[in-house]
């Protein structure tokens, strides 16, 4: 492993800090720490990681709000965040979703299964910047990968995708009028093992695609739900 990569790890338990640091740094990445929104802000000041792991309840600034300042800036547009949450907190993961989040593991979690959705991360962060200049279109819609916006061409809408939506949606585009269940699109999109991942990750993103798809037409259905296999674009007008 390349010490190029950099993870900043943000964690106000200093005993999470501590083993994350260390487990991380052993499979040999570069790892930055901070105890809170504000000192995570003031490091990426000075550097941008290539991934953020962030918890969510912290004094201060949340992670919700972190996520939210780091999204309003470009700088950090493909830097993914994977959030550590709470088990049970299911309304933690869409709120972080909606913040801009990429993905996340809940607490306590297996060092195993953190490293393994860092590097599905890391791999779907380097695919997305090669594919950054690209545009795709399909049916009524136009998808700028370079912005993570989404025209419609029929109406003259254009709406703000995060980073993981705008993946989301160019799969199914490319993938029109396919039915892609839940672990496929782990596998295709999150770069997840096969038949591994948890497929509520996929419906939260899908519940949040959806509600911005509406402001582009509020009586289309741009992506179906395939009872019994999952979901399909509709590329019809």
């Amino acid at each position: 492993m390349s010490d190029e990569i950099h993870i900043l790890v943000v964690d106000d338990e200093p005993d999470v800090l501590g083993t994350l640091s260390r487990a991380l740094m052993r499979q040999g990445y570069a790892v930055g720490t901070a105890s809170s929104g504000d000192e995570a802000l003031r490091f990426l000041k000075q550097q941008v990681p290539d991934l953020i792991v962030l918890d969510v309840i912290m004094p201060g600034l949340n992670g919700f709000e972190v996520c939210s300042l780091i999204r309003s800036n470009p700088t950090y547009d493909f830097v993914p965040i994977l959030f550590l949450t709470a088990r049970g907190h299911s309304e933690d993961v869409v709120k972080g979703l909606d913040a801009g989040g990429d993905d996340y593991v809940t607490k306590p979690f297996e060092l195993i299964e953190l490293q393994a959705r860092i590097r599905a991360l890391l791999r779907r962060a380097e695919r997305d910047v090669l594919r950054a200049s690209s545009t795709l279109e399909v049916g009524r819609l136009r998808l700028d990968a370079e912005t993570c916006q989404v025209l419609d061409l029929s109406t003259g809408v254009n709406i703000q995708l995060t980073l993981t939506e705008n993946r989301l949606l160019r799969y199914f585009m490319e993938h029109s009028n396919q039915a892609l269940s839940p672990f496929h699109l782990l596998e295709a999109v999150w770069s997840y093992p096969q038949n591994s991942g948890d497929p509520d990750l996929v419906r939260a993103h899908i519940r949040n695609l959806r509600t911005k798809l509406s402001q582009l037409d509020a009586q289309f259905n741009f992506l179906k739900t395939i009872h019994g296999v999952g979901y399909m674009f509709n590329e019809e007008s």
